[in-house]
């Protein structure tokens, strides 16, 4: 089973645009794929409840930051959207919970700011130092040609943390994130460029550990 945690500590910064493509394109694998969220928005339980019938299904997970966080049997992709400023015990209980944590991370000072503290004590963890759990950074609105994807790529090398890929800003994210889709539920040879995007950031899922 695959337990991925979408994590950052400043809102606004993409968490849920991750977290709804990965489970996305996760279920159209055909993988059982569970979508969780501990985030007091619940941004994507509201993407569950519009998500279309006649498309591959996403099942809701009722994780809980007090509770078990283990997802049901039968779980082949497990995808777990936080909520901003997660800490202390928590923090620790849902790293324990998951193999993989992916940082949205905007290319602006002031995200790049407000991420710093997290990035340093996500990098320090033992889990992560020891190898138990891989962490991959992904530059959200950014396009990867800019003096912005330099200076975010520059950034991350303090905390020796890969920025896998950036994604674009575009308005089919927010398009269809209304209507309970995403990229993945697209044409593929209409939207080729955009997907050529998250192909990085899935090879390095899928990667071996």
């Amino acid at each position: 089973m695959r337990r991925i945690l979408i994590a950052n500590p400043k809102g606004g910064s993409g968490k849920s645009t991750l977290a709804t493509h990965l489970a996305s394109w996760a279920a159209w694998q055909g993988w059982r794929t569970m979508l969780g969220d501990v985030d007091r928005q619940q941004s994507t339980r509201h993407w569950l409840q519009a998500r279309p019938e006649q498309f591959p299904p996403v099942h809701g997970w009722e994780a809980q930051l007090d509770g078990p966080m283990r997802p049901p049997k039968g779980t082949e992709w497990a995808i777990l959207d936080s909520p901003a400023g997660l800490h202390g015990k928590k923090w620790a209980a849902v790293l324990d919970a998951v193999d993989s944590v992916i940082v949205p991370v905007q290319a602006s000072p002031m995200d790049m700011w407000a991420s710093e503290p997290f990035l340093q004590a996500l990098a320090e963890a033992k889990v992560v130092r020891k190898g138990k759990i891989r962490v991959a950074v992904v530059g959200m609105r950014v396009n990867p040609r800019t003096q912005s994807a330099r200076q975010l790529a520059s950034f991350l090398q303090r905390f020796d943390l890969p920025c896998v890929t950036h994604i674009r800003d575009a308005q089919l994210y927010v398009q269809t994130i209304a209507r309970g889709l995403t990229l993945f539920d697209l044409p593929t040879l209409r939207y080729a460029k955009e997907r050529e995007q998250w192909q990085p950031l899935l090879d390095w899922l899928q990667a071996p550990a």
